[in-house]
Protein backbone atom coordinates (compact mmCIF):
# COMPACT_ATOMS: atom_id res chain seq x y z
CA UNK A 1 0.00 0.00 0.00
CA UNK A 2 2.82 2.06 0.50
CA UNK A 3 4.54 1.80 -2.43
CA UNK A 4 1.31 2.31 -4.07
CA UNK A 5 0.69 5.82 -2.35
CA UNK A 6 4.13 7.07 -3.01
CA UNK A 7 3.50 6.48 -7.05
CA UNK A 8 0.19 8.21 -6.38
CA UNK A 9 1.96 11.15 -4.87
CA UNK A 10 4.57 11.59 -7.59
CA UNK A 11 2.12 11.98 -9.90
CA UNK A 12 0.33 14.52 -7.38
CA UNK A 13 3.06 16.30 -7.06
CA UNK A 14 3.82 16.49 -11.77
CA UNK A 15 0.23 17.76 -11.36
CA UNK A 16 0.57 15.05 -14.60
CA UNK A 17 -3.46 14.38 -14.21
CA UNK A 18 -7.17 16.10 -12.79
CA UNK A 19 -10.04 14.24 -12.02
CA UNK A 20 -12.88 14.91 -14.48
CA UNK A 21 -16.35 13.79 -15.68
CA UNK A 22 -16.00 10.63 -17.88
CA UNK A 23 -16.30 12.48 -22.01
CA UNK A 24 -18.92 10.23 -23.65
CA UNK A 25 -17.09 10.73 -26.92
CA UNK A 26 -13.82 9.66 -26.22
CA UNK A 27 -12.65 5.84 -25.31
CA UNK A 28 -10.86 5.76 -21.23
CA UNK A 29 -7.84 4.01 -21.08
CA UNK A 30 -7.71 1.47 -18.25
CA UNK A 31 -5.42 1.36 -15.52
CA UNK A 32 -3.27 -1.66 -13.67
CA UNK A 33 -0.82 -2.09 -10.91
CA UNK A 34 2.35 -3.77 -11.59
CA UNK A 35 4.27 -4.69 -8.91
CA UNK A 36 8.12 -5.40 -8.25
CA UNK A 37 10.32 -6.35 -4.85
CA UNK A 38 13.99 -4.51 -5.60
CA UNK A 39 16.62 -6.91 -3.49
CA UNK A 40 20.25 -6.41 -2.26
CA UNK A 41 23.08 -8.12 -3.30
CA UNK A 42 22.49 -11.03 -1.33
CA UNK A 43 18.73 -11.30 -2.54
CA UNK A 44 17.00 -10.23 0.58
CA UNK A 45 14.31 -7.46 -0.52
CA UNK A 46 14.46 -4.11 0.64
CA UNK A 47 12.06 -2.26 -1.05
CA UNK A 48 8.87 -2.58 -2.54
CA UNK A 49 7.95 -1.04 -6.32
CA UNK A 50 4.56 -0.47 -7.55
CA UNK A 51 4.08 1.35 -10.69
CA UNK A 52 0.79 2.52 -12.23
CA UNK A 53 0.59 1.74 -15.92
CA UNK A 54 -2.41 1.84 -18.57
CA UNK A 55 -3.65 -1.08 -20.36
CA UNK A 56 -2.33 -1.63 -23.85
CA UNK A 57 -4.97 -3.93 -25.00
CA UNK A 58 -7.02 -0.61 -25.26
CA UNK A 59 -5.11 1.13 -27.49
CA UNK A 60 -4.68 0.32 -31.41
CA UNK A 61 -1.82 1.34 -33.48
CA UNK A 62 -2.03 3.96 -36.05
CA UNK A 63 -5.67 5.00 -33.66
CA UNK A 64 -4.33 5.71 -30.17
CA UNK A 65 -1.11 6.16 -30.37
CA UNK A 66 1.61 6.70 -33.35
CA UNK A 67 4.92 6.43 -31.31
CA UNK A 68 5.73 4.63 -27.91
CA UNK A 69 9.14 5.08 -26.03
CA UNK A 70 10.25 2.33 -23.55
CA UNK A 71 12.69 4.46 -20.69
CA UNK A 72 15.15 1.91 -20.61
CA UNK A 73 19.25 2.05 -21.22
CA UNK A 74 20.70 -0.80 -23.59
CA UNK A 75 23.90 -2.02 -22.09
CA UNK A 76 25.64 -0.98 -25.50
CA UNK A 77 24.70 2.02 -24.63
CA UNK A 78 25.85 2.29 -21.38
CA UNK A 79 29.37 1.19 -22.81
CA UNK A 80 29.81 3.56 -25.14
CA UNK A 81 28.76 6.48 -22.86
CA UNK A 82 31.49 5.29 -20.50
CA UNK A 83 34.14 4.78 -23.24
CA UNK A 84 33.43 8.00 -24.70
CA UNK A 85 33.23 10.04 -21.74
CA UNK A 86 36.62 8.45 -20.42
CA UNK A 87 38.14 9.84 -23.83
CA UNK A 88 36.95 12.83 -23.83
CA UNK A 89 37.92 12.95 -19.52
CA UNK A 90 34.39 13.75 -18.75
CA UNK A 91 33.60 13.36 -15.21
CA UNK A 92 30.06 11.34 -14.70
CA UNK A 93 27.69 11.10 -12.13
CA UNK A 94 25.08 8.09 -11.33
CA UNK A 95 21.34 9.37 -10.42
CA UNK A 96 19.02 6.97 -9.03
CA UNK A 97 15.42 8.69 -10.51
CA UNK A 98 12.22 7.46 -8.66
CA UNK A 99 9.64 8.87 -11.45
CA UNK A 100 10.11 10.44 -14.64
CA UNK A 101 7.69 12.07 -16.70
CA UNK A 102 8.23 13.43 -20.21
CA UNK A 103 8.49 16.98 -20.04
CA UNK A 104 6.04 17.86 -22.53
CA UNK A 105 2.48 18.69 -23.30
CA UNK A 106 0.15 16.21 -24.86
CA UNK A 107 -1.90 17.94 -27.58
CA UNK A 108 -4.78 15.02 -27.33
CA UNK A 109 -6.94 14.62 -25.00
CA UNK A 110 -5.99 11.28 -23.00
CA UNK A 111 -7.99 9.90 -19.83
CA UNK A 112 -7.68 7.16 -18.27
CA UNK A 113 -9.41 5.37 -15.39
CA UNK A 114 -8.98 5.64 -11.56
CA UNK A 115 -6.50 3.61 -10.08
CA UNK A 116 -7.71 0.28 -9.02
CA UNK A 117 -8.03 0.26 -5.21
CA UNK A 118 -7.84 4.14 -5.00
CA UNK A 119 -11.24 5.20 -6.62
CA UNK A 120 -12.68 8.34 -5.03
CA UNK A 121 -15.72 7.55 -2.60
CA UNK A 122 -17.36 11.43 -4.11
CA UNK A 123 -16.52 10.58 -7.70
CA UNK A 124 -16.28 7.05 -8.20
CA UNK A 125 -17.21 7.58 -12.32
CA UNK A 126 -14.91 10.49 -12.93
CA UNK A 127 -11.78 9.61 -15.14
CA UNK A 128 -8.20 11.44 -14.98
CA UNK A 129 -7.39 13.68 -17.81
CA UNK A 130 -3.59 13.42 -18.71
Amino acid sequence: MIAMQEELNQFERSEAWELVSRPQNQSVIGTRWVFRNKMDENGIIIRNKARLVAQGFNQEEEIDYEETFAPVARLEAIRMLLAFSFFKDFVLYQMDVKSAFLNDFINEEVYVEQPPGFQSFNFPNHVFRL
